[in-house]
């Protein structure tokens, strides 16, 4: 019964090329994900969901489907270089420069998209997305995305660390905090821009933050949450698929496929909820055999990459 669920959907050339699409889009979310969930930068991922929907629009009126990508991009890159600018202010907080962009450009999206006559469809389209109806094109630019926001993350990565966990060092030690969190930023955006045609400018930040928040809750180390964000985002995405199917063809029931693949993660997170605290229960067990201080979460931390305030890494941006 399992191995019909989870297999047969996929025998259907597009439903396989569905898969590939949330599969990676589950790996390249979840990976980035640790660092918005580590960073704190939820709201600034769910402002940069709203910040591309003008864009997915005008690309989409300019030139159709194949003109959502490119449009969405441009403004993914004008709203973070405009949110890092109004955040090194000392007098427009962060809250402040991201509602400022999240109303602004959402807006503007929600006021072009209505001047269409199947305004209500091509609304709900561009804020939920079809991710059945993806194409090889798109596949290979998501592969692209990753293959690229995966090099610049592990060239940048101590430093991006460094940053997350002890900001005061980095810049002590001359790092160009500015620069390391418009990078990231510009890492987020390009996540956004992958996964917007295929579940939407909404549902894309569940990608982003689900996954994360839930290998968060089962542990301390940094590459654990990490392998977990990736393999929770991939698996989230298979669920999601086969359920969507199952329930559609199967049962009669119509389900949206991508908000079918949001609600198997947040699922994933309502179990973590209740196994986390078995799991730090475990961990203080072995901290008091080994004797070790309250303070220290995990002795195989600094070995996992995570990064203790002041370690010098070396390199990087300056």
């Amino acid at each position: 019964m399992l191995s019909r669920l989870l297999v047969d959907p996929f025998a259907l050339p597009f439903m396989q090329r569905a898969l590939v699409e949330v599969l990676l889009l589950g790996a390249l979310a979840g990976g980035v994900g640790v660092f918005v969930v580590l960073r704190r930068l939820a709201f600034l991922a769910d402002a940069l969901t709203h910040a591309v929907f003008p864009g997915v629009v005008i690309g989409y009126l300019v030139s159709r489907e194949p003109g959502i990508v490119p449009g969405a991009l441009v403004f993914a890159v004008l709203a973070v270089v405009l949110f890092t600018a109004f955040a090194a202010r000392a007098r427009v907080s962060q809250d402040a420069a991201l509602a400022i962009l999240l109303t602004s450009f959402f807006g503007l999206g929600v006021v072009l998209v209505s001047r269409r006559r199947s305004y209500t469809a091509d609304l709900t389209t561009f804020l939920f997305g079809r991710v059945l109806t993806v194409d090889s094109t798109q596949i290979a630019q998501t592969a692209v995305v990753a293959v690229a926001v995966s090099l610049v993350m592990y060239a940048l990565r101590k430093e991006l660390l460094l940053r997350t966990f002890d900001q005061h060092t980095a810049q002590a030690m001359g790092y160009r905090v500015v620069l390391l969190d418009l990078a990231l930023n510009l890492i987020i955006a390009l996540v956004v821009v992958a996964a917007v045609k295929a579940v939407g400018t909404i549902l894309s930040i569940a990608l982003l933050v689900v996954p994360a928040a839930t290998a968060r809750l089962l542990s301390d180390r940094l590459l654990v949450v990490t392998g977990l964000a990736v393999l929770l985002g991939m698996l989230g995405g298979w669920l999601g698929l086969a359920a969507s199917y199952e329930a559609s063809i199967n049962h009669g029931v119509r389900l949206a496929s991508g908000a079918t693949v949001v609600l198997a993660l947040v699922a994933f997170y309502l179990l973590a909820l209740g196994v986390g605290p078995l799991a730090r229960r475990r961990r203080r067990r072995r901290r008091r055999r080994m004797k070790l201080p309250p303070e220290v979460a995990d002795v195989g931390e600094l070995s996992a990459g995570r990064l203790a305030p002041g370690t010098h890494t070396g390199g990087g941006v300056r």
